[in-house]
């Protein structure tokens, strides 16, 4: 049987690609689990500075596989075992930028992995879609907070009301994803971005930045301007600071430390 998720890792950056083409990599708990767990061995390793996350063949993922929800409907699920999953905010947990390379289909929690990356950047034909309120679900795995901070509330209710599909250039127009880039072009792209952090910018600083914007989404503004003073003023005395300065003055790539597992 073949992995569900796939990993190789090269310059910096590990590129995990969801599985299940025969399925548009629809969601299971066994693909949940194996790229949860990649995600975490990302963290801890040293050669990892920063993820891609993408789908094989056509669909990202698109959304949770229908033999899971008829179960689901019939009553046939062990919820206890379930209540045992990471939440799906998880990958706002590791301290390494995750970058989404949006293929194809991405729909209802698969469209949920996608925006709890950090960066997301779509084929321009690529079809999202909230698609809860069309199987009689709701605002499910944290997308009622993730996607009104995205969209603003307005585009964030029109999308889950109606679960209508947009495609990759609307996604951009709306603040779904970063960018919408012809499809031929989409990986490499995303992966020449992700190689570009890699490179040039701090993992500690990465680190830290991400947990600010996270962290802040739930400050007032004084609080999290003391926290970043606090920082900044701790982050003068880290070597990466002398050495950003160097390589910058010296016009050189940087040699910024792995960030301690």
């Amino acid at each position: 049987m073949s992995e569900v998720v796939l990993m190789t890792v090269a310059e910096g950056v590990a590129l995990l690609t969801f599985n299940r083409p025969q399925r548009l990599n629809a969601w299971t708990d066994e693909m949940e689990h194996a790229y949860f767990g990649l995600l975490e061995d990302c963290a801890a390793s040293e050669q990892v500075r920063a993820i891609v996350v993408t789908g094989a063949g056509r669909g990202f993922c698109a959304g949770a596989d229908m033999r899971h929800l008829q179960a689901l409907s019939d009553g046939n699920v062990d919820h206890g075992r379930r209540r045992e999953r990471r939440p799906q905010t998880f990958p706002h947990s590791v301290p390494k930028p995750i970058i989404a390379a949006i293929n194809g289909a991405c729909a209802g929690i698969g469209l949920v992995q996608a925006l709890m990356c950090d960066i997301r950047f779509a084929a321009e034909g690529a079809k999202l879609t909230t698609a809860f309120a069309r199987r009689g679900l709701v605002a499910e795995h944290g997308i009622s907070w993730i996607l009104p901070r995205l969209a603003g509330p307005a585009r964030a209710l029109d999308l889950l009301l109606s679960g209508r599909v947009v495609l990759g250039q609307e996604a951009a127009e709306l603040g779904l994803v970063n960018r919408a880039i012809a499809p031929e072009r989409l990986l490499e792209e995303t992966l020449a971005y992700a190689r570009d952090l890699a490179v040039n910018c701090s993992p500690a600083s990465m680190a830290t930045i991400k947990h600010q914007v996270y962290a802040d989404c739930e400050h007032a503004l004084p609080d999290a301007l003391a926290a970043a003073d606090r920082l900044m003023e701790a982050s003068f005395a880290a070597p990466d600071f002398a050495e950003g300065v160097s390589s910058f003055v010296e016009r050189r790539e940087p040699s910024f430390a792995a960030l301690a597992s």
